[in-house]
């Protein structure tokens, strides 16, 4: 999968939503800005927890956003990879499929 073309074309598709509801998109822009902010936990981890349920809910744009987000925060790789295992313990089978997916876009995303 082409995670960078993947979030191209999502962010094109959000777009197109957003002019077309742009309450219901600037309610999940500012609930987003408002949880991913420093606090009790730090933003790196609050990325490493989407990514793990992005992994679990399947999402692959989800995971490429989010992981591409993690990377700007300082994530590492070896961080990545003990995420996607707790994600595939939580998510089993299906888990590991997203979270193999997971540290593909880590590896494309911070090329």
């Amino acid at each position: 999968m082409d995670f960078k073309a993947l979030l191209d074309d999502t962010t094109e598709n959000t777009k197109s939503f957003a002019a077309a509801h742009p309450d219901g998109a600037n309610g999940f822009r500012t609930m987003h800005k408002a949880a991913l902010v420093d606090g009790a936990l730090s933003v790196k981890d609050k990325e490493l927890q989407c990514i793990a349920i992005g992994i679990a809910k399947q999402c692959n744009d989800c995971i490429g956003f989010h992981v591409r987000a993690a990377i700007k925060a300082g994530v590492t790789r070896e961080e990545m990879a003990e995420t996607v295992a707790v994600a595939i313990l939580m998510g089993g089978g299906p888990g590991y499929m997203y979270g193999a997916r997971a540290m593909e876009a880590f590896d494309q995303l911070s090329a």
